[in-house]
């Protein structure tokens, strides 16, 4: 006759029971008979409503899950030759990523004889670095990796929302060209 350590709902011990008798004693409280530690001498038994138990640790998990901020890294890619309207439109891109609390890794492409030229990635990345500091801070600094040269930016936890200064400074055609450029996304 196997014997197991049977402990209540509110978690008291019982005492040692037989299986039978602990198995009738759940089907009379209508609860259910779960084991929980099986290596115990005896092991030890509890009486509970496992489906609430479920339900519960469930419950808790989506409550930790809500907590839990996801790191997302977005792209945004440069040239060389980037033209000014072009280099506001993506600072804008940039600033805006960076508000969402969304990492942004800035990539500049080279192509064909401008990777002889690496110091022109570099001044493009950190005036971009430097227009965007009250927003974000550099979290990897620019480093060339075979044809592109890539830069990490994190998140500046006070920074605050695109002003209307920000805004203003740029061409409106180019505004309307960021405003359509996100309907795309």
């Amino acid at each position: 006759m196997k014997e197991v350590r049977l402990v209540d709902p509110a978690g008291e011990q019982i005492g040692i029971k037989s299986i039978e008798e602990a198995r009738w004693l759940a089907a009379q409280l209508e609860l259910d008979l779960v084991e929980v530690a099986p290596e115990a001498r005896p092991p030890v038994v509890r009486l509970m409503d496992y489906g609430k138990f479920k339900y519960e640790q469930s419950v808790k998990a989506r409550e930790a899950r809500k907590k839990q901020t996801r790191t997302v890294v977005k792209e945004v890619q440069f040239r060389p030759k980037i033209g000014a309207s072009d280099f506001e439109v993506k600072r804008l891109r940039v600033i805006r990523f960076l508000q969402d609390n969304d990492k942004v890794k800035v990539t500049m492409r080279f192509r064909g004889r401008e990777v002889t030229h690496p110091e022109i990635g570099t001044e493009i990345l950190s005036r971009l670095r430097d227009s965007v500091a009250d927003y974000g801070e550099v979290e990897t600094a620019p480093r060339l990796e075979g044809r592109q040269m890539t830069m990490v930016l994190a998140p500046v936890r006070n920074a605050g929302r695109v002003g209307e200064d920000d805004e203003a400074a740029i061409e409106p055609e180019v505004a309307e060209a960021i405003d359509t450029d996100e309907a795309d996304e």
